[in-house]
């Protein structure tokens, strides 16, 4: 019922209750908007007031916030130079299709059939992925953060890479980002939790771990029942979310070996012209534990089968489950 309609009933009950029983009940004409009666002047009724239209505005939807004001604490939020990254051959969401581009969507693509359950065998923990090699200065590291970018630039998949090599970290660096507290604070101290470390990036859906505060035990940390604790607890609460580690060289450090004891998948990187087979066969029986092995050729210049040439001098080829020839 109408402001109006009841104004006029309301009139109606008055009159009625004065003694004006011969006032017959006002007839509504059919199809025409009713109009307000005014009350007879004896009576004290308060005013009906029937407001104007009035045209409503259309509401404009809020503007999205930054992902630095998104974040929960914005300490935790980091900006990583794209354009720099692209410049020195690091795969990049928002640089046009390049070959490092291409190179990194065939070598992610058994690996995320793993972790997607599509592999030949299903594979424990196959969202954990160790990223190694026989020796330092094979481009580990750079393999690494190229491999995180280009899985999170998925549509099905969030990424969070760590940098596991504690005692020479570098993710960061490349990244161009400062140092923070990471992976080794988390071990340390009772005081910092896991969800207190990561850092959100202006890439969408990757995350990092940085090594954290140096320490002269990062050794014994790694293989120590909290670091046991802490993947148990990466690999059950972030089950649905890929993690790659950044480890150390398997032949010169114990480490990475431990870190292998728990991983779905191990890329060992072999850089190319430089790595023997005895190095990489040495490497490879080191982590017999893991159920899937996979190596990559870096910095190869040339161009063929399995080889993919790059122009900032650096190529990739992809091998499973067997070393490259001698000098690969």
């Amino acid at each position: 019922m109408s402001i109006i309609e009841k104004a006029v009933e309301r009139l109606e009950q008055l009159q009625r209750a004065s003694g004006n029983a011969n006032v017959a009940p006002r007839e509504e004409p059919q199809g025409e908007p009713l109009t307000a009666v005014p009350a007879p002047a004896s009576e004290d009724v308060s005013p009906v007031v029937v407001k104007p239209a009035v045209e409503t505005q259309p509401v404009e939807k809020p503007v999205a916030a930054p992902k630095a004001m998104l974040a929960s604490n914005p300490d935790r939020f980091v900006e990583i130079d794209l354009d720099r990254l692209n410049s020195v051959g690091i795969v990049t969401p928002n640089a046009a299709r390049s070959l490092i581009g291409d190179e990194y969507r065939i070598i992610k693509r058994p690996l995320l059939r793993n972790v997607q359950g599509k592999g030949a065998s299903a594979v424990k923990n196959a969202n954990l992925i160790m990223v190694t090699s026989s020796l330092p200065g094979e481009g580990k590291s750079f393999s690494s953060i190229n491999l995180a970018i280009s899985m999170a630039m998925e549509l099905d998949h969030t990424v969070l890479l760590i940098d596991a090599d504690v005692s020479r970290p570098s993710v960061l660096n490349i990244l161009g980002l400062p140092p923070r507290k990471g992976l080794m604070d988390v071990l340390t101290s009772n005081n910092i939790e896991l969800g207190d470390v990561l850092l959100k990036t202006n890439i969408e859906k990757l995350s990092l771990l940085p090594a954290g505060t140096p320490h002269p035990r990062a050794t014994e940390l790694l293989a120590s029942d909290a670091m046991n604790h802490l993947l148990g607890e990466l690999a059950d609460r972030y089950s649905d979310r890929i993690i790659i580690f950044d480890s150390p060289p398997l032949i010169v450090t114990t480490e990475s070996r431990v870190l292998a004891t728990h991983m779905g998948q191990v890329v060992m990187v072999v850089e190319s012209n430089k790595t023997t087979q005895a190095a990489v066969k040495q490497a490879l029986s080191t982590i017999d534990a893991c159920p899937v092995r996979l190596m990559l050729l870096n910095k190869s210049q040339q161009s063929g089968a399995g080889s993919y040439g790059y122009g900032y001098g650096y190529g990739y080829g992809y091998g499973y489950g067997h070393a490259p020839r001698d000098k690969a």
